[in-house]
């Protein structure tokens, strides 16, 4: 019977240290990477000089995708999440604006990542890796052909 009582003691101890805004005793809290990966995103983008998230052809499938009716570009295209319990671990790749420093702008984007996340979710974000695939020219703006209906 004592070694029953040490037992519960030892698990009500364990409880209590990891109790979390996410684990609690009254139940858990579970995010979904999607949810994540979204915030994480939108966080990137928020930052003045990130021209757009993802690669080449991340970047090319979304362009299709803002093409059909009805459809959206992904709030998640160039973003990877690794979401746990308690954590989170974040990959972002990006084009940026040239003239931009691209070190300030990481720096920039990692914070307001880390803060969004954990102030969205509780989730501890444990790493935000970041990936510059693109400099966004000016040019490259007057170089896109505008696409137009066969019929006027």
């Amino acid at each position: 019977m004592a070694a029953s009582t040490e037992e519960s003691r030892a698990t009500t101890v364990t409880r209590s240290e990891t109790s979390t805004p996410l684990v609690t005793s009254h139940g858990t809290t579970t995010i979904a990477s999607t949810v994540v990966q979204k915030i994480a995103g939108l966080a990137a983008r928020e930052i003045a000089g990130v021209y757009d998230l993802g690669g080449g052809v991340t970047r090319a499938f979304g362009a299709l995708r803002e093409r059909i009716p009805g459809a959206n570009a992904s709030a998640g295209q160039g973003v990877s999440v690794e979401v746990g319990e308690k954590q989170a671990a974040v990959d972002l790749q990006l084009v940026v604006e040239y003239g931009v420093s691209i070190a300030d702008l990481a720096r920039a984007v990692r914070t307001n990542t880390i803060t969004a996340i954990e102030q969205m979710t509780g989730l501890e974000v444990v790493e935000v890796n970041i990936v510059v695939n693109d400099v966004h020219l000016p040019e490259d703006d007057a170089a896109e052909v505008p696409v137009t209906g066969r019929v006027e």
